[in-house]
């Protein structure tokens, strides 16, 4: 969003700030055109395209999507989800019915880790709080670092969608002005000055404000995200997360392309 905020792109936006599963909200409703969203919301909200080259994904560990455990892996029977990433939660489901071990409990809760592991074995939490936990109270488990062992591949958890309704009315390059943003955003200085701006806003060092952002999140939809997204989708389908895997449409030229 770096011009959206600090150049003059934002002008010719009305740009509102929420979740990313409200985002896809806001698009399945029609009240908004362009949304960043979880990669599963895309499964299930007809006529999107996807921008081009812009993601938010991990190629390593990513250390805000973590599953916090009491007990050994193979010991894990119960699961609470904190459902404010619709994506983590199905990749939650997908590493244990491929890998870790299928037959599991799973339980929706509000993201409180205490609560959560009162009544189970286990608990997914994300964001802020995965970052600032005490990985030495809990095992810890990275879901991204996970998915890559297994696969080999990225893990793509959010990207920019539109409505194609909104595209039949524009003529605006959209995917420059966004991949634009995306890189100016992460020049040096300005990864220090967002590092700097957000450090008192979600309780961490400076410090590891900038190293979650320039070493935990890729923000590339490459050719090796776009393998790893077909591939989580398929693996969703299969367990039940969610339904068919979508095919995925990309804008280019105010055009529609499909992988």
């Amino acid at each position: 969003m770096w011009d959206f905020e600090h150049g003059t792109v934002g002008a010719d936006f009305d740009i509102s700030y929420t979740l990313p599963s409200a985002c896809a909200a806001e698009l399945k409703a029609g009240r908004a055109d362009i949304g960043i969203i979880p990669a599963a919301a895309y499964a299930e909200i007809p006529d999107l395209a996807i921008l081009p080259g812009i993601a938010i994904a991990a190629r390593r560990p990513v250390r805000s999507i973590l599953l916090v455990s009491k007990v050994p892996v193979e010991k894990i029977q119960t699961v609470a989800l904190d459902t404010s990433s619709m994506t983590s939660v199905a990749l939650t489901k997908v590493l244990f019915e491929r890998w870790l071990g299928g037959g599991r409990s799973f339980t929706t809760m509000a993201p409180d880790l205490d609560t959560m592991l009162q009544d189970h074995d286990a608990a997914l939490v994300i964001g802020d709080t995965a970052l600032k936990m005490d990985r030495f109270k809990y095992l810890t488990i990275d879901l991204a670092e996970e998915w890559i062992r297994f696969t080999g591949k990225p893990f793509v958890f959010a990207f920019w969608a539109v409505r194609r309704a909104a595209l039949e009315s524009t003529s605006v390059d959209l995917a420059a002005i966004f991949q634009n943003s995306r890189d100016h955003g992460l020049q040096p200085e300005n990864i220090s000055q967002i590092a700097r701006e957000w450090s008192p806003k979600v309780g961490l060092r400076e410090a590891e404000v900038r190293s979650y952002l320039t070493e935990n999140i890729h923000y590339h939809l490459d050719a090796g995200c776009i393998e790893g997204l077909h591939l989580f989708y398929r693996y969703a389908a299969e367990c039940g997360a969610f339904p068919t895997p979508p095919p995925v449409h990309f804008v280019e030229a105010a055009k529609f392309v499909t992988t």
